[in-house]
Formats: C-alpha cells, structure tokens, sequence
C-alpha cells in the first residue's frame, strides 16, 4: 500500500531566487564602481557581503505557499505570499507548505473484507492545509502523517465491509473515509474533502465463479418466466375451448377466420377436409368468395 502525492516540500532554504540574485549583482557592480575610481578595493568587498546578506535574506513565497520564520529557534510567525525577508543566521524558514487541494492516490493490497475475500482497492483523496501554522507546528511530517492515515482507514474500512457492500456502495464507503481521515487531520490543520474509491479488484477465480453463479441466477430466471408464461397460456385456452364448447357458432366462425387468415394471401393453397367443410357449411362461403374473386 502506497500513497502517490505531488512533489515534495521544499528544503528549509529554498534555491536562490531571481530578486536575491538580482540584489546580490547591483550591490557587487556598485561597490566595483565606487572602488575602482577611488582605487579603494574595500567597497568591492563592502558591496560582495552586502549583496551575499540579500542573497540569502531575501526570500519569495508564492501565491498559494505559506512558510513560518523561527527566530533563534523560536516560532515568530507566517510569512508570504510575496517577499520575505529573514536574518541569515538568526532566522530560519521551515518548510513551504503548498496550500493548494492535493490528489492523493491510495492503494490496499490484498486486504480480507468481512466475508474474508481478499480485494485489491485503489482510492483518490483530495486534501489541504487549511492552517498552514499547525501543520507546521502540531505534527513533524504531516504529509507523511496524511499518507499512514489513509493507509490505516482504509484497510480498516475494508475489514467493515462485505465484498457486494465494496462494489455497489463506492460512495459511501469513500464518504465514511473522509469522515473519518478528517476527524483525524483537523487538529493538525489539514482537511480531507472528498475521498473517491476507484476500483476493486478481486481475484480471477472468485470473479470467474461470480461470473458463473451470475449466469446461472439469469438462466433460473429465464426459465421461470418462461414457465410462468406456458401457464398463463395455457388458461387462456382452457378458457377459450370452454366457450367454444358451449357456443358451435363461434367455434365454426373461428374456424372461418382461421381458414380465411391462410387463404388470403396471393398464391396460397391450404388443403381443408371436406367433414371440415361440411361441418362449418364453407362450401357455399367458398363459392362465393371464389366468385367474387374471379377476374370479370
């Protein structure tokens, strides 16, 4: 189990900026011309150590960035965004916490659920640093703080949860590890937002017989609505043979509509018994039809 985050904080000195440079080389160039038209090679110097103290007192925090300045050990305050001027020496900058929302990716690997099924679970956190003096003050690495946490809370929730619970309750699942992460970091003036569950593998063979069971419970299901049709079918012609039974005129009419239905088709030839015919009296109806047919 892992925790991906973006960069890393940024040393306690950070690289030279391009002002502190800037100031280091217009001190250097001043103190040069000062000396060389007084041969005095002294303000060379002056001008060298003047520009080596903004080299390294002038400091720039960026917009979304916030860094506490210690005096001599001791905790003075926020400095940034902006400008920052320190005392070298005296005066030192702990790491820039970056305030910005943070994506986190989240892995547990091989965690039994409560029905001990072992799943793999990949998750997203989406965090920050709301107070950037706690964080600084309260915990010694809070993004390696942030990064156990994840990792305890969300073997923790597997252990909770049933295997079906992982795969259709995604949205709750990730909505109780952010409750639970930022009860956790609040104190340490970090906030979890949102925590997002984004996959959960299971093993190939316990998804092959879930695939199996799943086919079977469709199969079951189609054949049970199948017979449940066969029956209602099959009352639908008890119920029709028993009216035809107590009434002959609409069983030979039936007979009449069928017979009709199959001959009236261009091209057709149905063969009809002649009991048939003679039983539903079709020889003058077919007559008729015949006549009323023929071309003119």
């Amino acid at each position: 189990m892992f925790l991906r985050i973006g960069p890393r904080e940024a040393r306690q000195f950070k690289e030279v900026n391009g002002v502190a440079v800037l100031l280091f080389l217009i001190c250097l160039i001043a103190g040069i011309g000062v000396a060389l038209p007084n041969q005095q090679p002294a303000y060379i110097l002056t001008g060298g150590v003047v520009g080596l103290y903004f080299l390294f007192a002038i400091k720039v925090v960026k917009q979304w960035e916030k860094v506490a300045v210690l005096r001599l050990g001791r905790y003075v305050g926020l400095r940034g965004p902006g400008l920052c001027h320190i005392i070298p020496i005296f005066e030192t900058l702990s790491p820039y916490v970056d305030q910005r929302v943070r994506v986190a990716s989240v892995s547990a690997e091989s965690t039994l659920t409560r029905d001990t099924v072992p799943v793999n679970v990949d998750a997203i956190v989406f965090w920050m640093v709301w107070n950037a003096e706690k964080s600084i003050l309260e915990v010694e690495d809070f993004v390696q703080a942030i990064t156990l946490s994840a990792q305890t809370a969300l073997r923790e929730s597997i252990g909770r949860h049933e295997l079906a619970q992982m795969i259709t309750e995604r949205e709750t699942l990730g909505q109780q590890l952010q409750k639970i992460l930022d009860e956790k970091t609040n104190p340490w003036g970090i906030t979890v937002q949102s925590v997002e569950i984004r996959d959960v593998k299971i093993p190939q063979a316990l998804e092959d017989a879930m695939s199996r069971q799943a086919q079977a419970e469709r199969e079951r299901q189609a054949r049970n609505t199948l017979g449940q049709a066969e029956t209602e079918i099959a009352d639908k012609f008890a119920a029709a043979a028993a009216t035809y039974r107590n009434d002959p005129t609409a069983l030979h009419l039936r007979a009449m509509n069928m017979l009709y239905e199959a001959i009236k088709e261009r091209g057709s030839m149905v063969i009809v018994p002649s009991s048939a015919v003679e039983t539903m009296g079709l020889g003058g109806t077919l007559a008729t039809a015949s006549l009323g047919g023929a071309k003119p």
